[in-house]
């Protein structure tokens, strides 16, 4: 079975413009990414699906692989389906370009996963352990079922936890934070940008709500490790800190 691994990267990000080429220990972020990615034992190929010439010559200048899209993708799915047509691949992974930490061994166990029980979609999930995360909107949420298949993902905590206060509920509860990591079938991806208008999208800004109000099953896998995602100036210092000598 062949995988690819998509790293989808967009220059103009909102809330840190230009944040993939942002200089980590003398290296852009994405380059980072793509390194830690590559790392994995199950992963065939590496590609950056980018809207930016500036990405791609960099890529270039370090060796990696990086294919122009449309400057028109609203999401890092459909930058990988305007690419369907040269991937040739079993398995697609989806890895954010802004997590410089992603671990190699998580990708691997999710591929094994997938190998073992093929289903639409595959993403990875974390028992959340701090209230801060929990009431993160940043912090995407989600709720399953019992035997791991996605029933919502949301920025608020899910489920709400009547009759206890606030700064009790991940004592009566248990949480599931979601990281951004897909893994799907090429077909799965190839239907995604024929969907219908998804309002829960449009309320949660999650791309993945759409596959999910489509009625797609969308498994998930547990994992430990804990992502590091870089969203502000100030991820970015966290991220140098841990990275840089």
């Amino acid at each position: 079975m062949k995988s690819i691994a998509i790293i989808p990267a967009r220059l103009a990000s909102t809330r840190l413009p230009r944040k993939v080429l942002a200089n980590i220990c003398g290296k852009p972020l994405i380059q980072h990414v793509w390194e830690r990615v590559s790392q994995a034992k199950n992963i065939d190929d590496v590609i950056i699906a980018t809207d930016a010439p500036e990405v791609v010559q960099a890529a270039d200048r370090w060796g990696g692989k990086a294919l122009l899209t449309d400057s028109n993708c609203q999401s890092g799915t459909e930058r990988i389906a305007s690419l369907l047509d040269q991937l040739d691949a079993d398995l697609l992974l989806n890895v954010q370009g802004d997590e410089p930490l992603i671990d190699p061994d998580m990708l691997d166990a999710l591929i094994e996963k997938w190998k073992a029980s093929p289903c639409d979609l595959m993403t990875p999930v974390y028992r959340i352990t701090n209230v801060e995360d929990l009431f993160n909107p940043n912090v995407v949420k989600v709720a399953r079922t019992q035997d791991g298949r996605a029933l919502y993902f949301s920025r608020s905590p899910i489920p709400y936890v009547r009759d206890c206060p606030q700064e009790k509920w991940l004592e009566r509860q248990l949480f599931w934070g979601h990281i951004g990591v897909y893994g799907y079938r090429p077909a799965v991806i190839a239907e995604y940008t024929s969907l219908p208008f998804s309002p829960l999208q449009a309320a949660e800004s999650l791309e993945q709500l759409r596959f999910l109000e489509a009625g797609y099953t969308f498994q998930t896998i547990e994992t430990t490790y804990r992502f590091v995602a870089v969203d502000t100036a100030e991820d970015l210092e966290k991220v140098r800190q841990i990275l840089c000598p």
